[in-house]
């Protein structure tokens, strides 16, 4: 779909031109409140990090196991009268999950290590810094709109900085995020008449099975 394809293209560009122009850690204004923030995310999305090498590996592989059930799931839908706003949910999900997949699978192959002295180049010699499927995920998206100390007289917390929004993201998680959203308040009354309807025919199925019973009887 056009939607998978622009989302992917357009998240895989970003990335890999920061990967390629920025040193780890590195940071540019856009505006007070917006901020291209390179860091890189071995784990969950928005920086978050889950069972280092293994949960690495596992969370590849549940990304893997995600897109293609949803792909499964939107090839169904189409055989049926399925609203517009229903695919372009589940192709957002497909897209945002499909762009950190790129990431884990092949970006420790095709780069070399960034850090805070060294840009990364494309193809080094020397190979890259991770094997398959260990790659890390390129974040870059930073949004600070509030950034203050709050008050002394709060109390516990009181005198401490405080950032929000604080986790740094990219256009694939932006995605999934926008995907999950849109179908949650926008196509939750059809998911849920599917699931009425499919209730139905069971309690149906299960009332004509037990009519058959009584009537061996």
């Amino acid at each position: 779909m056009i939607i998978i394809a622009a989302v992917v293209i357009i998240d895989q560009v970003s990335k890999i031109w920061i990967k390629t122009n920025f040193h780890l850690g590195e940071s540019i204004d856009v505006a007070s409140w917006f901020k291209i923030y390179f860091i890189e995310n071995p784990g969950m999305a928005f920086g978050m990090n889950f069972g280092g090498e293994f949960g690495k590996l596992f969370l590849s592989l549940f990304r893997i196991a995600l897109v293609t059930v949803i792909s499964i799931q939107l090839y169904k839908l189409t055989k049926k009268a399925t609203p517009t706003g229903v695919f372009v949910g589940l192709a957002l999900i497909i897209a945002g999950a499909a762009g950190n997949i790129f990431d884990s699978m092949l970006y420790g192959i095709l780069f070399n290590e960034s850090t805070a002295f060294q840009v990364a180049t494309f193809m080094p010699e020397g190979g890259g810094y991770a094997s398959f499927l260990h790659g890390k995920v390129v974040d870059m998206l930073y949004f600070p709109i509030i950034d203050t100390t709050l008050p002394s007289w709060i109390p516990f917390i009181g005198g401490n900085d405080f950032v929000f929004f604080r986790p740094i993201f990219n256009i694939a998680d932006a995605s999934i995020t926008t995907g999950i959203l849109y179908l949650l308040i926008f196509q939750r009354k059809f998911f849920l008449t599917r699931r009425n309807k499919e209730e139905a025919i069971e309690a149906e199925n299960s009332e004509n099975t037990t009519d058959t019973d009584i009537t061996c009887d």
